[in-house]
C-alpha cells in the first residue's frame, strides 16, 4: 500500500510546485482571480526564490516559489503553516521587492508588469466565513478604481469545504489535494486522480520518492511546527495574563480620562502582543542554538530574517 507525505510541508511543497512547471501553471490558473481565459498563464520560467535587494545594506528575503510568465508577470507562491500578525507585512514586502526589481534606470515605468502573491495559510486569521481573500489597491470611495501592479491572494485552508464550491473544479481539486493528503493517507480519491495534473502531484509526494535524508528533513519540519504551535499557545496564554494585568493597571489610570473599558482593552491588546513577541524571540533563540536553518526559524516564528540573525 502506498504511503504519502503531506504536500504542505516545506520539502514537499517546493518539490511539487518549484520543480514542475506544468503543475505550478495549473495551480496558479486555478487559484488566481483571472477574469478572462486570455489572462491565464501559458508558460513560466522559475526565478531565484531569494529576493536580493539592489542595496546590499537592505533586507534580503526568500519565498517558496517564484516564477515569471511569457508576458513578464511575476508570481510568488508561499505556504505558511502558522499565522502571525506580521505575515501580511512580509507578503507586502516580498511582492513590492519583486515589483521594483523589474526596473532599472534605463527602463520606463510603463514596462512594469504585475506581481501576484498567492499565500496558502494552514491556519485561520479572519472572522470571515470565506476561505478566499483577494486584496487589491483600490480607491476608498470608488472601489472600481484600481491601481494595478500588486495583487494578493490569501487562502485559509482550514475553512475550505469542497461541497460549497462545485463550480470551480480545478480550484477545488487543488485545495482538496492540499487539505486531504497527508501522512495518514493510504487511498487517494478517484476524483483527484482523474485530473492528470493532480495525479502527477500525488505521485510526487509518495514516500518512496524521497531519500532517507529527505525524510529526516521532513520529519524535523513537522517536529518544529508542532513544538512551535505549543510554544505559541503558551505565549498567548502568558500574553493574555500579562495583558489582563497591564490592562487593569492602565485601565485604572486611563479610566478617569477615557473610561475604564477603553483603557483595559488597550492595555490587554498591548500586553498580549508584547508577550507573543517575547515568546517568539525566546523560541527563535532555542531553535538557533540547535542549528536549525534561519529561514525555517523565520517561517515558523514569524520573525524577520534580520531579527533571527541578530539573536
Amino acid at each position: 500500500m502506498k504511503k504519502y507525505l503531506d504536500p504542505k510541508a516545506d520539502l514537499t511543497f517546493k518539490k511539487v510546485f518549484g520543480e514542475h512547471k506544468d503543475l505550478v501553471i495549473s495551480f496558479l490558473n486555478a487559484l488566481l482571480p483571472f477574469e478572462k481565459p486570455e489572462d491565464e498563464i501559458r508558460s513560466v520560467e522559475y526565478l531565484n526564490p531569494e529576493l536580493v535587494p539592489m542595496n546590499p545594506l537592505r533586507k534580503d528575503s526568500i519565498v517558496d516559489v517564484r516564477c515569471v510568465d511569457g508576458r513578464g508577470r511575476q508570481f510568488i507562491v508561499e505556504m505558511q503553516m502558522m499565522w502571525t500578525p506580521e505575515y501580511k507585512q512580509r507578503v507586502l514586502f516580498n511582492a513590492s521587492k519583486a515589483y521594483v526589481s523589474q526596473l532599472d534606470k534605463s527602463r520606463p515605468y510603463e514596462l512594469l508588469q504585475p506581481v501576484y502573491s498567492l499565500n496558502l495559510v494552514n491556519d485561520t486569521f479572519s472572522e470571515s466565513p470565506d476561505y478566499y481573500h483577494d486584496y487589491r489597491i483600490v480607491a476608498v470611495a470608488e472601489t472600481e478604481e484600481v491601481i494595478e501592479g500588486l495583487r494578493f491572494i490569501f487562502i485559509e485552508l482550514p475553512k475550505f469545504t469542497p461541497k460549497r464550491y462545485s463550480d470551480k473544479k480545478m480550484q477545488v481539486l487543488w485545495l482538496r489535494y492540499l487539505t486531504e493528503i497527508d501522512d495518514k493517507t493510504r487511498k487517494v480519491s478517484e476524483e483527484l486522480l482523474s485530473s492528470p495534473e493532480i495525479s502527477k502531484a500525488v505521485e510526487e509526494v509518495e514516500e518512496s520518492a524521497f531519500t532517507e535524508e529527505e525524510l529526516l528533513v521532513y520529519e524535523h519540519f513537522w517536529d518544529m511546527v508542532g513544538a512551535s504551535r505549543l510554544l505559541m499557545i503558551g505565549a498567548e496564554r502568558k500574553g493574555l495574563e500579562r495583558g489582563m494585568k497591564r490592562g487593569l493597571e492602565r485601565g485604572m489610570k486611563e479610566g478617569m480620562k477615557e473610561g475604564m473599558e477603553k483603557g483595559m482593552k488597550k492595555g490587554m491588546e498591548k500586553g498580549i502582543e508584547c508577550g507573543r513577541h517575547e515568546e517568539r524571540l525566546k523560541n527563535a533563540r532555542g531553535m538557533k542554538s540547535n542549528g536549525i536553518d534561519l529561514n525555517v526559524i523565520s517561517e515558523i516564528t514569524g520573525l524577520t530574517l534580520d531579527e533571527v540573525m541578530a539573536l
